[in-house]
């Protein structure tokens, strides 16, 4: 076992994720073939077959999923031990992965990246966007070093620290300005936009919407808030979203907006790591000027909404 490499482990490590030659290749900055030859000299260190070659995918074999977790944790510790040796020079440079929820990310990340970007010149930072359960996961495998997310997540292995709570605005379309603002009752009665499933923004909506267990008459979903507000904006139905989305997606959809009355649906998002990261001293210092950076977002998308 003397030739195997943390090098080929990461490129496993990025072919099992991606389960595609070209763009495992892709992420690890290699070209195709220069990554399927260090495949191949893994598996031949090991001797035994790690992946199952299709046309179009790559898939794990038994074995190569036997392997999969325990490589994860070698390269999670060396991961560590660099971040120990960030951690212990008392500022923050070096790379950052942070993960954030569709939701939240194309309304919070440009302040944020331009922000941090000022404060820590010297920091790489890398960004990744998808939803709630892979990136708690991934944080988890220590594959990011932190997420913005939906709180609470309720599990041990991680901190959680706030950043904002925002309520959740109606967007119905404009010639229904005039009209009362629904209850969960009449909402129920109402066409809803919903998120697809696997989004706990569509989780959230339900629950308020949904009182008991019920569910509203009619659901039609969208792939994201942008198509929501459109599809709300062509009369289709009504929908919800963040405070922090208004500014964004309504700027060019003919719809109006509305508050509801109190108590009004709302959500905490907040950073999570793993309680063991070397950087959690640092990662509350970036949480602080996230935070910062959100106010500024929440107090714009307030002043489009009616008093």
């Amino acid at each position: 076992m003397s030739n195997l490499t943390l090098r080929q482990l990461r490129y496993f490590e990025a072919l099992a994720q991606h389960g595609h030659f070209g763009r495992a290749a892709d992420a690890c900055a290699i070209s195709q073939p220069a990554l399927s030859q260090q495949i191949r000299d893994l598996e031949g260190t090991l001797g035994v077959t790690l992946f199952e070659r299709g046309p179009r995918q790559v898939r794990l074999t038994p074995f190569g999923e036997e392997f999969a977790p325990r490589a994860r944790d070698i390269l999670r510790s060396v991961d560590e031990l660099g971040d120990l040796a960030r951690a212990s020079t008392g500022r923050l440079a070096g790379r950052l992965r942070i993960g954030v929820i569709p939701t939240v990310a194309p309304y919070l990340l440009p302040a944020v990246i331009a922000h941090l970007g000022q404060l820590y010149r010297q920091v790489d930072l890398q960004v990744r966007e998808t939803l709630t359960a892979k990136l708690l996961r991934e944080v988890a495998e220590g594959r990011l070093d932190t997420a913005i997310v939906a709180l609470p997540v309720s599990d041990p292995a991680f901190e959680e620290v706030d950043l904002f709570e925002e309520y959740f605005v109606l967007v119905r379309p404009q010639e229904d300005a005039r009209k009362p603002v629904p209850n969960t009752e009449m909402l129920r009665e109402m066409r809803l936009l919903l998120l697809e499933e696997g989004h706990c923004f569509r989780d959230q909506a339900l629950s308020f919407c949904a009182m008991q267990g019920a569910r509203p008459r009619e659901i039609l979903e969208g792939s994201s808030l942008s198509t929501l507000v459109q599809m709300v904006s062509a009369g289709i139905g009504v929908t919800l979203i963040p405070q922090m989305a208004v500014a964004v997606e309504t700027r060019s959809a003919l719809v109006s907006l509305d508050r509801f009355p109190a108590p009004e649906p709302r959500r905490r998002v907040g950073m999570v790591w793993r309680k063991a990261n070397p950087l959690a001293r640092e990662l509350q210092t970036i949480a602080a000027e996230v935070r910062q950076a959100s106010l500024l977002l929440r107090e714009k998308s307030q002043a489009l909404l009616p008093s």
